[in-house]
């Protein structure tokens, strides 16, 4: 199986070198013309993965066309940029898997519907997980769940990426899958927030167990199953974005805790931080759907400007005390 990866980012990248391990082609569609020539003349993602040497079986292009050579995509563009660049890119029934974490802005739906939309004929599969791309790329451990509610395709992709060192673990609950990898991108910019004004160890495990709370809430809600948002895909990503500034969430939520402008860190990043344009929508979701998920709904009156951290501190620690199983 040809694998063709769509999007250029460290994480495409790093799921490119999994994909062309023992020297399988695999194709790397990127925006940037640097990106490509990097890519193909040093074997190094300059731009967005420095320091990691590229296998040479990965051939990088700026042409979404050559993609009808691959049996299978791996799409990890920016959420709120799938659905224009699937509808570019060539038609045909092969499978594509998001690997992208985000809500869609301006529908309300999970990235594994709007690509069901655009791509009818596409079976569609999602990965996630406790995944940095630098680790990745560098062939450090790493443990992802593979979500697909067609077994059988779940098990063909698995046998196609699994590595050693990328262990891959199936299930049917795409949905379950999906809500974890876009609630948490939110929670760590919190939980950035907790590390920039010096709040303390205690403060964020607190924060990690009642944001994991409110992702299992808003996952259930959604179609997915408890079981999966505490497993790989949930928890164990969680855990992973909300303890280092390896996580661009975590690291736009310190700065914001140290006091820097939203909007001026928001401007400067070249890379996404998937949370800051996820957190208003899972919010709209929240509150027409009745979701308890007071510290998503902090998230955005922060990066919306429209209260000052010490403020809303206030306000979360006066909630009536409730139970833990609420």
């Amino acid at each position: 199986m040809k694998i063709g990866v769509i999007g250029g980012g460290a994480w495409g990248t790093a799921l490119a070198q999994v994909a062309s391990t023992g020297s399988r082609e695999t194709l790397l569609w990127a925006l940037e013309p640097e990106v490509v020539e990097a890519v193909n003349v040093r074997h190094e993602n300059t731009a967005f993965l420095p320091g990691i040497p590229l296998n040479e079986a990965i051939r990088a292009t700026c042409d979404l066309t050559e993609l009808n050579s691959c049996e299978a995509w791996i799409v990890v563009t920016p959420a709120q940029h799938m659905r224009s660049v699937l509808k570019n890119a060539p038609d045909g029934a092969r499978p594509l898997v998001l690997c992208s974490k985000g809500v869609e802005a301006a529908t309300g739906r999970l990235l594994h519907e709007v690509a069901q939309e655009v791509c009818p004929s596409s079976p569609v599969a999602v990965l996630s997980g406790p995944t940095f791309a630098h680790e990745v790329a560098a062939g450090l451990p790493t443990a992802v769940t593979l979500a697909c509610e067609d077994r059988a395709l779940g098990e063909e992709l698995r046998a196609r990426i699994n590595l050693v060192h990328f262990r891959t673990y199936c299930t049917d609950d795409v949905a379950g899958a999906e809500a974890g990898g876009a609630v948490k991108n939110v929670l760590a910019i919190a939980c950035g927030i907790v590390e920039g004004k010096r709040f303390g160890q205690n403060a964020r495990a607190a924060l990690i167990a009642r944001g994991f709370a409110e992702m299992t809430r808003f996952g259930v809600a959604m179609g997915g199953r408890r079981e999966t948002l505490a497993g790989l895909s949930g928890l164990g990503d969680l855990v992973l974005t909300c303890s280092s500034t390896s996580s661009r969430n975590f690291s736009l939520g310190k700065a914001i805790g140290e006091g820097r402008d939203v909007g001026e860190l928001l401007r400067d990043r070249r890379t996404v931080a998937e949370g800051a344009h996820t957190a208003p929508v899972v919010n709209r979701i929240a509150l027409e759907r009745d979701i308890d998920m007071p510290i998503v709904g902090a998230v955005v009156e922060l990066l919306e400007g429209r209260t000052r951290i010490d403020e809303l501190l206030n306000t979360l620690l006066s909630r009536p005390p409730g139970n833990e199983e609420d």
